[in-house]
């Protein structure tokens, strides 16, 4: 089975030495996402909310990318470094997905790149 690498624009550019995502067959493994704004890869301005959408929405960009959307996810991962926001995330993961939700992980983590608040990754099938 190959290996295609998918890449946009619309999203932050890798900060290392790694894909926005990586796609075998049907999966698609979506690396993980902070709030970084694609043209500026500054963290985005704002409240926690901002972040939080931030992050749904360069998850978003790589899934169109790879010719899928955030339904087509089936796990995703949420990393925070205060999961006092665990509510807020399932508050605003309710406005950027439909029913049936993909599975799940909320994982409460010291640190993030570049002093994030929220970071997530996914497995997508298209």
């Amino acid at each position: 089975m190959s290996r295609e690498i998918i890449a946009t624009d619309k999203a932050p550019q890798a900060i290392g030495p790694y894909s926005q995502a990586v796609r075998y067959g049907d999966t698609v493994y979506l690396s993980g996402q902070i709030p970084l704004v694609p043209e500026t890869m500054e963290l985005v301005t704002g409240d926690m909310a901002a972040q939080v959408r931030r992050v749904f929405d360069n998850l978003g960009a790589v899934c169109e990318a790879a010719g899928g959307s955030l339904n087509d996810i089936a796990k995703i991962n949420i990393f925070l470094t205060d999961l006092s926001h665990f509510p807020l995330v399932n508050e605003i993961m309710q406005e950027y997905f439909s029913e049936p939700y993909p599975a799940r992980a909320a994982i409460g983590v010291a640190s993030l790149p570049k002093g994030a608040a929220v970071e997530m990754d996914a497995i997508m099938v298209v």
